[in-house]
């Protein structure tokens, strides 16, 4: 359930070495990395280095404004806009984006597209899916877009109810036929005590897929706990992964996520980090990198990119270093 509190942006471009994020994606063109991630119109960043970042105060949506329909499918919905990924495919960048009101599951995700970032021209393509309050058991916020072994497209997403959903998309990106659940929280695994962040949405405390494919195995990433509380924020990754892209997904024991499995993979420290969450990962020039957004120590539970190498072992899990 990604934060709806809202920042005052700075209207003028700045840089900094300490990017202040909500559900970072990157994407890489001609030399420079794109960071799009959660704010009014979706928030970016450009870097030629991931070191230090240049905010860009319009975003992706500022000039055009978002699109009509999102008011009309989420009543509540403004402009900021949660959660955004990006995926190329045929030839375009396609950025899916969630609309939505904290807690609650009357939710849309939307699309645009570009044949460039460089010069973006983005194409309003409407919504892909919507849920319901009282109609559907999952939520329609957190997309993330990856392609099968055959290059056919297909779109996780998810935030509590039933869990993480995976749905195929046609070729212009729209779901087709109804979503399954992949990933769930259950057993050990669930947090207990009652939901900190929202009554309507349950203990079924996990969200934010995201599938990155290599040497034959499909890894899903998903956060478990509650985000968005600062240093309360108790955010964390976990793993699992499959031979399709459809699951099912096992955790290093064998556990299937879709029954409360998940192996930990990255969290706060309670140092640097207090939480960590809501992440992706990415080949880049330099290697695999994993990214989320981490509720910082030394900036008051603030949000800031995280960034870290991805190492992998023998038998071929994924790591990283604290």
């Amino acid at each position: 359930m990604t934060a709806q509190g809202r920042t005052r942006r700075p209207m003028t471009e700045f840089t900094t070495d300490t990017a202040m994020v909500h559900d970072p994606v990157m994407a890489y063109e001609d030399g420079v990395y794109y960071m799009f991630s959660t704010g009014m119109g979706i928030q970016l960043m450009t870097s030629s280095d991931r070191r230090s970042w240049t905010f860009k105060p319009d975003g992706v949506m500022g000039r055009e404004g978002i699109p009509a329909w999102t008011h009309d499918s989420v009543p509540g919905f403004r402009n900021h806009v949660w959660a955004p990924d990006i995926f190329r495919f045929n030839n375009r960048w396609w950025i899916a984006y969630s609309c939505s009101t904290f807690g609650r599951n009357t939710s849309a995700i939307g699309l645009i597209s570009s044949p460039t970032l460089a010069t973006p021209q983005w194409t309003d393509e409407g919504c892909v899916i919507t849920s319901r309050q009282d109609r559907n058991n999952w939520n329609a916020i957190d997309a993330n877009i990856c392609a099968d072994a055959d290059g056919r497209p297909w779109m996780t997403f998810g935030s509590f109810w039933d869990g993480i959903q995976i749905i195929p998309l046609d070729s212009t990106m729209h779901a087709v036929g109804s979503p399954r659940t992949i990933a769930r929280r259950w057993g050990d695994n669930l947090p207990h005590g009652g939901n900190p962040t929202s009554e309507y949405a349950g203990e079924n405390a996990i969200e934010a897929p995201f599938i990155f494919h290599k040497d034959g195995w499909y890894y899903l990433f998903v956060s478990w706990d509650y985000c968005c509380r600062g240093e309360k924020s108790t955010y964390r990754v976990a793993v699992g992964r499959s031979r399709k892209i459809t699951g099912p997904y096992l955790d290093r024991n064998g556990k299937d996520m879709s029954t409360g499995g998940g192996t930990p993979f990255f969290g706060g420290d309670g140092v640097s980090l207090q939480a960590a969450g809501h992440c992706a990962a990415y080949s880049f020039p330099d290697g695999d990198i994993f990214i989320c957004h981490g509720y910082s120590v030394a900036h008051d539970g603030a949000a800031i990119l995280v960034q870290r190498k991805i190492s992998w072992t023998d038998d071929g899990w994924p790591t990283v270093e604290p």
